[in-house]
């Protein structure tokens, strides 16, 4: 992973906004729909191509594929994976409950596109390499002679696709958990043995609070997450720390937000985990005040902080002097040269699902960069 003495670094978390016609494929493919499966390839191809490059033309130093062959972050593996079939109960926002009205109107904003998140009904096995040989082929390709910095790919952790996808075969959710763990590691494995940086996404160690184990007490839930960190800490036992960063975030969508568990309580219980960077939310109106739990505890030497200092559910465009304060808060803090800018969370989350435009995305990241340039200077003088 590399880091700088010189400059601050940008990147982002993953997902980009899919051309139309991708997204509607690949909705074909959640849904297991009729589609032509050469014209599928050749849109992946030719999207991954073109947000590689965009990426580069905005100036951003560390990239990736913009998730353009997934369906969802923590729903692809579906595409991957054996054991799953029938439909999970339904994802509750604890944050909504007491505005089921402004839930409805979340829910039609959302348009047609929907969900297919079934159940783990056998036992969890390979089901198909061939998704997985393809992305890392398209971004090997569409890297190869852009001069990039780092190059990193995501991949679900355990714990999240346990969030989404409901244990109906294993006795036990721990028995769950491990059983991801063991056949997730292949793909975190190749990604690596590919010359990527490997990106696990996280969210069931924020997000899950106030979701899947919203009925338990913060006590409880930091047990539970101890366990989801043991399961990844096993799956990356082959890889080095400073190969791997880990995003955690608390839902990335447009709501309250008022019942998220606060960082500062389950910071030493994340920073357990192995990845060396740490990708965090830290722009959003519930988040932004949390640079300062850093500047009470500290954070560990051997652990980059990468926090988000765009937003991704809204479509202001943020002032590079914002972006650049926001930089060197966390700087003046953990070192200038253990800070990476990047963004809270990704802006398609979901294929064909996301709050930002495209373009105003775009500026989004080029106010990102030239945010980054006006904290260099501050920081390092010049």
């Amino acid at each position: 992973m590399r880091t700088s003495t010189d400059r601050i670094l940008t990147t982002h978390v993953g997902s980009m906004p899919r051309p139309e016609d991708l997204a509607d494929l690949l909705y074909k493919v959640e849904f297991n729909e009729p589609y032509d499966h050469s014209e599928f390839e050749r849109s992946v191809r030719e999207a991954v191509a073109d947000i590689v490059a965009k990426q580069c033309a905005w100036g951003l130093d560390i990239v990736n594929d913009g998730e353009m062959g997934k369906t969802g972050y923590a729903t692809y593996i579906q595409q991957r994976l054996e054991g799953f079939s029938g439909e999970s109960a339904s994802i509750r926002f604890d944050d909504m409950t007491n505005f089921p009205e402004y839930r409805r109107e979340q829910a039609k904003a959302a348009g047609t596109r929907r969900l297919n998140r079934p159940c783990c009904t056998g036992e969890v096995t390979i089901r198909d390499r061939g998704p997985l040989t393809r992305d890392i082929e398209n971004l090997t390709s569409a890297t190869a002679d852009a001069g990039i910095s780092d190059v990193f790919m995501n991949a679900a952790s355990p714990g999240v696709i346990a969030v989404f996808q409901d244990n109906h075969y294993y006795p036990s959710d721990d028995a769950y958990l491990q059983a991801l763990a063991d056949i997730m590691k292949e793909e975190y494995e190749a990604i690596v043995d590919a010359g990527f940086i490997l990106q696990i996404d996280c969210p069931d160690l924020a997000m899950g609070r106030h979701t899947a184990f919203r009925e338990l007490s913060d006590r409880e839930f930091l047990a539970r997450a101890a366990v989801q960190i043991e399961a990844l800490n096993s799956a990356l036992e082959n890889i080095a720390a400073d190969r791997v960063r880990m995003h955690i975030c608390w839902g990335n969508y447009e709501g309250p937000h008022h019942r998220d568990i606060p960082l500062a309580a389950i910071l030493d219980e994340v920073l357990k985990a192995k990845p060396k960077g740490l990708l965090i939310e830290a722009s959003n109106p519930r988040h932004a005040h949390e640079w300062s739990v850093f500047a009470e505890r500290g954070f560990p030497d051997d652990k980059v902080l990468i926090p988000g200092v765009i937003d991704s559910v809204t479509n202001y465009i943020e002032h590079p002097e914002l972006v650049a304060q926001r930089i060197c808060q966390f700087a003046d803090v953990v070192g200038r040269e253990r800070v990476i800018a990047g963004a809270d969370c990704g802006f398609a989350t979901f294929a064909g699902m996301g709050a930002v435009d495209a373009k105003i995305a775009a500026e989004k990241f080029k106010a990102l960069t030239e945010g980054a340039e006006i904290a260099s200077k501050r920081l390092w003088g010049g």
